[in-house]
């Protein structure tokens, strides 16, 4: 037909940009960067598209306040009539497993009924020998073999963690479907992700780091996970840094160091966590340097965390922090208010199912989490298993009150406190490598001139002072100083995540000195 042959089908991401755009203009940029720019169109394996939020929260704000009209923009932009659904990431990736699943149970049903349909069109004689041929070979008749098709997927891929757990000692709940990915982590996510897929196209070696209690070792027991089961026959290696040395060391007085590098280095995979511990250990950085070359000679790959990025490993020798830097070098950084809700609601939803709660608790409380426990995601999920023990049944109808009544006692969280502008002009002088007395002073250079902006924004927020105050007390500063270096700041949240984070990792410090 004339036409046709120029015609494509437009994909659901081109129509979501062009309503993300619209909505942009109608809803402004602060509900805009909140709640639309992190959340992400997504296709099912079924080919339906969904509006995926990073948290339930999110979703229940779009369901509130602008569901309706982005079905509107959808239908006005989208010509093939196509419904879009919205899901939080947790249900989204809940159901995308389910789905997965049914279609290769599906496909893996085709194929034993195709089996049995040429085996029907077989001489009778020939089929029996085959059977027993089958029966002689396995033990297990063919017909068995068929009824236990439909869990063949499942066996598979329990028996490759098994294999796997025994080997490595790889934690069963560390898996990217239990990791909640936001602003902080993001990237490092998406580039294991990459390493476990085995794709092509990899760098290597893959540097992750982070502050304790960021994600780190997740990750790796992530990928570990995923590639294996990607392929089974792959051999994956995964060590601490303390136990690759302490396994040198023996090898090394056992005198078979030959069997131990023959081990490391045969891996298709090596993951090795805090490399840090290695510093000051001189023969043991030697292995390591030689084992990566070896590996990344052989195109073999290798991940590493840290709690520093290579550069800041000065008790490692310089050879080795530069065969270290080679690769990807990807931070995890301190997680923003999103990313500390999604997780919370992750540890929730994994409780709820352990309890057998047939609902979640109430946005408050989980607000009042995030916003009250300072410090790591581990110390995060700390609070939400304390308040899971102290509340037990009771967890899904928990009001506000009564989780804080909860909390208080156990983890000292929300408890008030005055802050003074001198505490946060040197936790932000700290912060930024700089003296005190720099943020007094006259200098105007950007390097001391944004720092002070976010202290001063810092004042204007967490103390009762007003803006003359704040100037006098900035080396004599007039109050339309502040008053603009609030302003700028207000405006850098939104489009500069570097400040964003600055000022996420100042404010807790704050909220837990």
């Amino acid at each position: 037909m004339p036409g046709l042959t120029n015609w494509s089908p437009i994909l659901p991401e081109t129509v979501w940009s062009k309503v993300a755009s619209a909505l942009r203009q109608e809803l402004g940029d602060g509900p805009y960067n909140s709640y639309v720019a992190p959340s992400a169109l997504k296709v099912t394996v079924d080919g339906d598209p969904v509006l995926v939020t990073p948290t339930v929260y999110a979703r229940d704000w779009f369901q509130r306040n602008a569901l309706r009209r982005i079905h509107e923009l959808w239908a006005q932009f989208d010509p093939e009539g196509r419904v879009l659904d919205l899901q939080s990431r947790i249900d989204f990736d809940t159901c995308e497993r389910q789905r997965q699943a049914q279609k290769a149970l599906s496909e893996t049903l085709d194929v034993a009924k195709s089996v049995s349909r040429s085996e029907s069109d077989m001489p009778l004689s020939s089929v029996k020998a085959n059977d027993a041929a089958i029966v002689a070979d396995t033990g297990v008749s063919k017909s068995n073999e068929l009824s236990g098709l439909e869990a063949t997927q499942v066996q598979a891929l329990a028996q490759a963690r098994a294999d796997l757990n025994r080997i490595a000692g790889l934690q069963d709940r560390l898996t990217f479907e239990t990791f909640v990915a936001g602003r902080g982590n993001e990237f490092a996510y998406t580039m294991s992700r990459q390493v476990a897929g085995w794709g092509d196209g990899h760098f290597n070696p893959v540097f992750f780091h982070g502050p304790y209690g960021y994600g780190k070792t997740h990750l790796l027991n992530a990928i570990a996970w995923e590639a294996k089961v990607r392929r089974p026959d792959a051999k994956i290696v995964y060590l601490t840094a303390e136990k690759f040395t302490n396994t040198f060391v023996k090898a090394v007085m056992d005198r078979s160091q030959s069997v131990f590098k023959e081990e490391i280095r045969s891996a298709d995979l090596l993951l090795i966590d805090d490399v840090h511990f290695i510093g000051g250990k001189t023969s043991s950085q030697e292995e390591l340097f030689h084992t990566l070359t070896a590996l990344i000679e052989k195109n073999r790959r290798v991940v590493f965390t840290a709690d520093r990025p290579p550069t800041q490993l000065t008790e490692i020798e310089a050879r080795l922090r530069s065969h270290l830097s080679s690769g990807l070098v990807c931070a995890l950084d301190v997680a923003d208010q999103a990313l500390r809700i999604g997780i919370i609601e992750r540890k929730l939803e994994q409780l709820s199912r352990r309890l057998g709660l047939s609902r979640m608790p109430h946005v408050d409380v989980l607000q009042f989490i995030a916003d009250s426990v300072p410090g790591s995601i581990r110390e995060l999920e700390g609070a939400v298993n304390t308040l899971a023990a102290s509340a037990g049944a009771r967890l899904g109808s928990l009001t506000l009150d009564e989780a804080m009544a909860l909390l208080q006692p156990n983890l000292k969280v929300s408890v008030e406190r005055r802050v003074t502008v001198d505490e946060i002009q040197k936790l932000t002088a700290d912060h930024f490598s700089l003296k005190q007395a720099d943020l007094l002073s006259e200098r105007r250079t950007r390097s001391v001139a944004r720092p002070r902006q976010v202290a001063m924004w810092l004042c204007k927020q967490h103390t009762t002072r007003s803006y003359p105050d704040i100037g006098r007390r900035f080396g004599g500063r007039d109050h339309t100083t502040v008053l603009h270096a609030v302003k700028k700041i207000e405006e850098l949240l939104q489009t500069d995540d570097q400040i964003a984070r600055d000022v996420e990792a100042l404010t807790r410090k704050l909220r837990s000195n």
